[in-house]
């Protein structure tokens, strides 16, 4: 079996090398991917909340990019919210803007009190397809 691979997308941000972490672990016929925030490339998180998800959807999306996936290999979503009722309906849209249609993936949000200045972070989980 080979050994597991980091996966960054082209312009890592600065988060990666500052906290020790890979953006993404691709192991056998999966991905997974850290959890992604709205952070700017310094680092820094992005102050308006629905553009921190949008980044943090690009974030992501640059990841899966990285590790031959798209949107639709998506088959774990965890997210996690500093204010998950006050941030429902915004995020909802943002999600929706991501993920316009059914099929959708498995979705659990977890609502915590700590994101290191972060209000949104996401993680997933995706099957690399085949020749990628």
């Amino acid at each position: 079996m080979p050994q597991p691979q980091a996966v960054f997308p082209a312009d890592r941000h600065s988060l990666y090398e500052a906290h020790g972490y890979s953006a993404a672990i691709r192991s056998g016929d999966l991905l997974f991917v850290s959890g992604q925030v709205g952070s700017r490339t310094d680092g820094s998180p992005e102050q308006d909340y629905a553009e921190q998800v949008r980044l943090a959807f690009a974030n992501l999306r640059a990841t899966l990019a990285a590790g031959g996936c798209t949107f639709d290999d998506i088959v774990d979503v965890t997210t996690f919210h500093t204010d998950p009722e006050g941030q429902f309906e915004t995020f909802m849209t943002v999600k929706n803007e991501a993920f316009p249609q059914a099929p959708y993936p498995n979705w659990t949000a977890i609502g915590v009190n700590w994101l290191a200045g972060f209000d949104f972070e996401i993680k997933v989980i995706a099957r690399i397809p085949t020749g990628a």
